[in-house]
């Protein structure tokens, strides 16, 4: 190894990561543990490469190695997710939404998107986000129960008239209707934006369903329920082909104008190092096994939910149909803030999350968002969740008793070494 003798600080903070990592239990929604074959991948010479432009058509010299690499995650892509074109150049999710906005809209122009309160993310048009500020952002928010309210998205469709409609969530415990979704855009001749970012590999398994074929665009991350690098994917169908010359905004020409948006319109060399990484983790992806983790991530949900219920803990829309749930504590006499952080002590990593209708300030809102992808990765499974949801409850009980927490720690410790994570690796 040669950070460790290079930079002994940097070697120091990323073994007491891979530490918390090991001993504790992931339980963000948005992360996961990538394989080793990935984190080879994403730590290998692609990186010394600059490559802008697309496969057969860079504007460097030397670039027939990474075309291959680039094209073998787009074919992967465009497999897995049963579209014909696909963007694998994205730097993050966030850059994704951006470059789809930058391809089918002109500044000022309307679009609709799920308030980030109500689990929305900050790209479907929070006002201090680029997309609510050059854009003209209408914010949907979801049914009393917290669900998804299309009949108040359609009425609110209908008055503002938006020409891209963005469905998908970051906090959203339920399958996604992206027909409904669809007849919401198409009554007012705008284009559907499905993010996907946290559902794509349940997609993939085949526990959520696709939106392929019915939205305009597909946006994801790669590093959610997906299990690989961070980075992220733009999907689509259309006429790949369409010369390099000025096309017309429509749905033909939708690759041409995404291709063009990621560059010259907003990135210059993609991340080849991110790029091999990301056609990894899309060829493990297609591996009959990754069925079986989502299904698996899916069920270890759902018994993690029955567990908190039976505690007495109130469940945005009373349960969980993917790999997240959404807690709200109102009755439980914590903040998220104050769970948060109950939790970290006792070696269970959630977060802070605002709940449909908060009446609390985002910096310490009512609720927590956890899930059990990560979890599943390490090959826990309905057991371990009737365990860890009496952790959950026993933490946010003693919030403020450090010594019961520290306690729950070593028993957490003591389950995590059962399903060893990354045995091999130090820096």
């Amino acid at each position: 190894m040669h950070l460790n003798k290079i930079d002994p600080e940097v070697s120091q903070a990323l073994n007491r990561e891979l530490a918390r990592e090991q001993e504790g239990l992931e339980m963000i929604p948005s992360e996961n543990f990538v394989s080793e074959a990935v984190l080879e991948a994403l730590g290998s010479i692609g990186t010394n490469k600059y490559s802008e432009g697309y496969p057969g058509a860079r504007y460097y010299g030397g670039c027939e190695w990474v075309d291959v690499i680039e094209n073998l995650a787009r074919d992967r892509a465009k497999a897995l997710f049963g579209v014909n074109h696909a963007n694998v150049q994205p730097a993050s999710g966030c850059a994704a939404n951006i470059a789809t906005m930058f391809a089918l809209l002109e500044p000022g122009d309307t679009l609709m998107g799920m308030n980030l309160f109500f689990g929305g993310h900050m790209t479907h048009g929070l006002p201090v986000n680029f997309s609510g500020r050059y854009y003209k952002s209408v914010q949907y928010t979801s049914a009393p129960d917290g669900t998804m309210d299309f009949e108040a998205m359609l009425s609110l469709a209908l008055e503002h008239k938006p020409k891209l409609v963005i469905v998908g969530a970051t906090a959203y415990p339920r399958i996604i209707d992206w027909q409904k979704a669809r007849g919401v855009a198409d009554a007012v001749g705008a284009f559907l934006l499905a993010d996907v970012s946290h559902v794509a590999g349940l997609i993939v398994s085949g526990d959520h369903p696709s939106p392929a074929g019915i939205a305009d665009v597909i946006t994801t991350t790669t590093h959610k329920t997906l299990r690989g690098p961070r980075g992220a994917m733009i999907l689509c169908n259309g006429n790949p082909s369409t010369p390099l010359k000025k096309v017309d905004v429509s749905r033909e020409n939708i690759p041409t104008l995404i291709d063009r948006a990621i560059i010259p319109g907003l990135q210059g060399g993609p991340h080849n190092h991110q790029t091999a990484a990301i056609a990894v983790a899309l060829k493990e992806a297609a591996q009959p096994d990754f069925k079986e983790y989502g299904h698996q991530i899916v069920k270890n949900a759902k018994a993690l939910a029955s567990v908190l219920v039976r505690q007495g803990f109130e469940l945005v829309t009373g349960g969980t149909d993917n790999h997240l749930m959404v807690v709200n504590l109102t009755n439980k006499n914590v903040s998220g803030k104050q769970a948060e952080r109950a939790l970290s002590l006792a070696g269970i990593t959630v977060n802070k999350n605002t709940v449909p209708f908060e009446p609390r300030t985002p910096f310490d809102p009512s609720g927590i968002r956890l899930g059990t992808p990560a979890l599943t990765t390490r090959g826990m499974h309905e057991a371990e969740m009737e365990t860890i949801g009496s952790w959950i409850d026993e933490a946010i009980t003693h919030a403020s008793d450090e010594t019961k927490l520290a306690s729950i720690k070593m028993s957490v410790k003591e389950m995590t070494d059962r399903f060893p994570l990354y045995p091999n690796l130090t820096y």
